[in-house]
């Protein structure tokens, strides 16, 4: 018996998830720094849902900092030598992992400073946006969130993925961002975000998410 079948649907509202992910998030790592990666397809809304996440866990005590991966884009010049809509190049040149790393996950990692740099790169005037440093003190949680995420060597301490099936990816794919839907595909094939992240939410209805409880 695999691992995905020896697991739990547990439908929830999108309420009690939001309450639900800040008590499990709280109670990792107390009194350390945290790294959170809340993955997945833009049309699952990980910005939207790790941005929730930011005041339930400061209420918890736990200072948090939303990071989207958005802000950490390769330049123009590297994202789209090979074409606008190349879904090869969206899969692996798109997200500079370098600089997530660097500006982010090291400094809160063993012997980090904890200072993070919450964005690099404007993708929309493909430029510096010249933000500056922020400080996460002790217990803070920084949240970073975007599509394939899981895919490198990124050091997360908690993985998040939102999962849809293929059908729903299709049908919630905007018009102008279906040229992705390869790029998920392959992440799907290549990475099987749903067996290595550590907590699984399916969203194939917005308004009915149900988190994937493992034995």
């Amino acid at each position: 018996m695999t691992r995905q079948q020896r697991a739990r649907v547990r439908p929830i509202s999108p309420s009690a998830l939001v309450e639900e992910l800040a008590d499990r998030i709280t109670a990792t790592r107390p009194g350390h720094w945290l790294r959170v990666a809340v993955d997945g397809a833009p049309a699952a809304a990980p910005d939207a849902l790790a941005a929730g996440l930011v005041d339930p866990l400061r209420v918890r005590g736990r200072p948090a900092q939303l990071v989207p991966a958005a802000g950490f884009l390769r330049p123009a010049s590297v994202r789209l030598e090979l074409g606008r809509q190349d879904p090869d190049s969206y899969y692996q040149r798109w997200l500079d992992e370098p600089g997530l790393r660097r500006e982010v996950l090291d400094p809160l990692g063993p012997g980090g400073t904890g200072r993070v740099l919450p964005s690099l790169w404007d993708p929309v005037t493909d430029r510096a946006t010249r933000a500056g440093y922020l400080s996460v003190p002790p217990g803070g949680v920084v949240l970073v969130s975007g599509a394939l995420l899981l895919g490198g060597a990124l050091p997360f301490d908690l993985t998040v993925h939102l999962a849809l099936s293929p059908a729903a990816l299709s049908r919630r794919t905007s018009p102008e961002q279906r040229w992705t839907l390869p790029a998920f595909d392959r992440y799907r094939r290549e990475v099987a975000p749903e067996q290595v992240a550590g907590i699984v939410i399916r969203t194939d209805d917005p308004d009915h998410p149900a988190i994937v409880d493992r034995r």
